[in-house]
């Protein structure tokens, strides 16, 4: 095998809402967390949750679709690949910084604070695409550009019952 391998898969909920660029040259990007849990039994036969926080970053059709629809709260599935940066802050200490640079999201139902959805249990198909604007290390400048509004992604019809899921 050439390379090796790459891939995330996650589902968690949102911290926040996303944070949506317009940068120079037309490309778009959303960043926001998401937070995964798991509950295991210690030896003192105690319930421990444990969360992890992930930061999550679409480029482009993703993004608008992540500004128009996502919301605190709100779960979705991601497909991605890890992203690592290094970088020097202000004060000469070496920075690190992990991502996860999403291909591919899936809202799910059952958000936690509502909005963002056509109404309650629905999801959309998924939604894939490329990144882009990937070049250069430092943050780009938003423009003052008027953003696009997307049409509606098609809503399937859910009973709420995470068996349908395609894992």
């Amino acid at each position: 095998m050439a390379g090796g391998v790459n891939k995330v898969i996650l589902i968690g909920n949102l911290g926040s809402d996303p944070e949506v660029r317009y940068l120079d040259g037309g490309s778009v990007v959303a960043r926001f967390n998401i937070a995964t849990s798991e509950t295991y039994t210690n030896k003192g036969g105690e319930k421990i949750e444990q969360t992890e926080w992930h930061r999550i970053e679409l480029w482009n059709a993703l993004a608008k679709v992540a500004e128009k629809y996502l919301r605190k709260g709100n779960q979705v599935y991601v497909e991605g690949k890890i992203r690592t940066e290094n970088w020097t802050d202000k004060e000469g200490q070496a920075r690190t910084s992990i991502s996860i640079l999403a291909n591919s999201m899936t809202m799910l139902g059952g958000s936690g604070s509502g909005g963002g959805y056509d109404g309650p249990g629905e999801t959309s198909s998924p939604t894939t695409s490329q990144p882009a604007g990937m070049s250069g290390s430092g943050t780009p400048s938003p423009t003052n550009s008027t953003k696009a509004v997307d049409p509606i992604p098609p809503a399937l019809a859910s009973d709420g019952d995470d068996d349908d899921l395609p894992f």
